[in-house]
């Protein structure tokens, strides 16, 4: 079968336009993470933000590139986590919850974003929430100060 610029035009647009139909069927924001390919926590999470409705897309990254990537974005050292996410221009930093992420975006605050440094037993795919430890969220304001967000009281 030979393949014409013509039909290679036509199933490119072809796709090209069920691309937004598709992201538009979960109908919840997009958030795109960095994570260690090897990690099943950062799998655990992102399970989680699916379930509750988020489109999700993942990238690979480990290591100093991972750190890096963190830096650069505004993340503080002190407040790093095994994964990092950006929806619609705020970082996330670790296991977040969802309604925490869908109350940042319905506020929009001047921040960088939210952060659950470490990994707390019993937040978002660290566990079940039923025995959870006690644990905040933060907001990372652009100065890279820091308050808190929500917090959680241990199960």
């Amino acid at each position: 079968m030979i393949l014409t610029r013509r039909a290679l035009l036509a199933a490119t647009a072809s796709f090209a336009a069920s691309v937004p139909l598709a992201g538009a069927a979960q109908g919840g924001p997009a958030i795109h993470v960095l994570k260690d390919p090897n990690c099943g926590c950062c799998t655990a999470w992102i399970e989680i933000l699916r379930a509750d409705g988020f489109t999700v897309t993942t990238e690979r990254s480990f290591g100093t590139l991972l750190i890096r990537y963190k830096l650069e974005n505004g993340i503080p050292q002190y407040m790093t986590s095994c994964h990092t996410g950006e929806v619609e221009g705020y970082m996330i930093e670790g296991h977040v919850p969802p309604a925490d992420i869908r109350r940042l975006l319905a506020e929009r605050p001047d921040a960088v974003g939210l952060a659950v440094p470490g990994m707390p037993y019993g937040s978002p795919g660290m566990g079940p929430e039923d025995e959870r430890d006690a644990y905040d969220v933060f907001l990372i304001r652009k100065d890279a100060s820091t308050e808190v967000f929500s917090s959680y009281e241990a199960a």
